[in-house]
């Protein structure tokens, strides 16, 4: 057999590519065509060292042994199981390692196949469980300005980012928005948390409870730290005082960990590192290093028990994936789980934080930043858009970036990073050194 790996497609019209400029890219294709540890392999040959962990998965780096050996020696040996009515072993004992470390209380889980759909999980668990307490006006979902939940439209209808809701109707009644924890013009270049103005922002949930009365309200939804929106970390005691005000008002709170879940923070959860309990804890992205879809919804006892009612062989609760718990993806994920604990993985991002942070407030002062922002291995470099042409500086960056050999990701003008947690202060060194050199060729 020939040898395909460094063959680019002669026709790539048929691929419609998501959250892709699909003209441009066909103009001048990016391809990758192999992986290991810190690096992508490009059809022509180069190494890119991977700034970003893929799309914030990649947690644990490229083809690692144990993930790749789960899922061969499982392929073999059972490929396909029903999940409705149905299981097999590493569903289960996935499921028992996950809530061995995940934050205390927090002991089921239901699975899914992405990001977007264990939002979907949770939205509508949180709306069947005031259902079966007998709390059906419950039906409101209250998001954040600017939040990211993936692109269903259960994700997109919480979700605050403009050009993902614009173009599809209508979308959920009944949902509201806090405000972002931004604050552009003020506190430009914070290392980490800022100090101030956490509870004032938290407290714009009490005037939306006001609005629209706690007794109709089943959820918040927030990632602690908004991700793909570029990086917008809250500042101290902001998630704290969303949780006293959701249990004081009787409302679930949700933490859409799809990012800063499995150690991206330097914790196992970002609901660690915040000293924050949600009520549901949404997941995907790291729990298979990237390798197979993936997602987990974690929920309380609590909710878990309101719902095992009635007749035992009647089905609790109407919702499931084809793919739940899929048998490939069930050893993917525990063999992922075993890289980050054999490595310590889930804990080293605590260890780099100061260097990461050094190194990206080192490009303070180059031509046309704006702002720095950096939590745990995430970090954004905010530029100056070109006037009438938003967006176009920094994908001009994200392309040279590409073409000097590392990946970054654009969101806006806003350039986002979040390495793989294996990354060492070398190649923190030749990342940053490389982006800095970049920038300072922008136009």
């Amino acid at each position: 057999m020939s040898d395909r790996r460094n063959v680019t497609p002669n026709d790539l019209s048929a691929f419609w590519m998501p959250f892709t400029a699909n003209r441009q890219f066909k103009k001048a294709p990016r391809m990758f065509v192999g992986a290991k540890d810190m690096h992508y392999t490009t059809s022509d040959g180069r190494k890119v060292l991977d700034g970003t962990a893929g799309l914030w998965c990649v947690n644990a780096g490229h083809c690692r042994p144990k993930i790749v050996e789960a899922i061969q020696e499982q392929a073999a040996e059972l490929d396909y199981a029903p999940a409705f009515q149905m299981g097999h072993p590493k569903a289960f004992e996935l499921a028992n390692a996950l809530v061995s470390f995940a934050p205390q209380g927090l002991d089921h889980v239901l699975y899914t196949n992405s990001g977007s759909e264990s939002v979907e999980t949770a939205l509508k668990v949180a709306l069947a469980y005031h259902k079966v307490k007998g709390d059906a006006g419950r039906f409101r979902l209250i998001g954040r300005e600017r939040g990211y939940h993936g692109v269903n439209f259960g994700g997109i209808s919480v979700g605050g980012i403009v050009t993902n809701r614009k173009m599809f109707g209508t979308l959920l009644t009944g949902v509201d928005h806090m405000p972002h924890t931004h604050t552009p013009g003020k506190n430009q270049f914070t290392r980490g948390e800022r100090e101030a103005g956490g509870e004032d922002l938290a407290s714009e949930l009490e005037r939306i409870v006001t609005l629209h009365d706690a007794s109709t309200i089943a959820a918040v939804i927030v990632e602690p730290v908004a991700g793909s929106t570029g990086v917008l970390i809250p500042p101290k005691g902001y998630l704290k005082k969303l949780r006293e005000i959701t249990k004081k008002h009787g409302i679930l709170l949700i933490f859409d960990e799809v990012i800063t879940g499995f150690g991206r923070l330097g914790t196992p959860f970002a609901a660690d590192y915040f000293g924050v309990t949600p009520d549901i804890l949404v997941t995907a992205k790291g729990l298979t290093n990237g390798v197979i879809p993936m997602g987990a919804v974690l929920v309380s006892s609590e909710i878990h028990d309101a719902f095992m009612q009635g007749p035992e062989h009647v089905i609790e609760f109407m919702h499931g994936y084809t793919y739940s718990g899929n048998p490939i993806a069930s050893a993917a994920g525990l063999a992922t789980l075993e890289t980050y604990k054999d490595e310590g993985l889930l804990t080293r991002g605590a260890e780099l934080a100061p260097y990461w942070a050094d190194a990206l407030h080192s490009l303070k002062g180059l031509p046309h930043v704006i702002d720095i922002r950096n939590l745990g291995l995430i970090g954004a470099i905010e530029l100056e858009p070109i006037a009438g042409q938003p967006t176009k500086r920094a994908f001009s960056a994200f392309v040279k970036a590409f073409e000097t050999g590392i990946l970054i990701r654009t969101t806006g003008d806003i350039i986002a990073m979040s390495p793989p947690l294996i990354i060492s202060k070398a190649q923190i060194d030749e990342l940053i050194g490389t982006l800095g050199s970049i920038l300072k060729t922008l136009e």
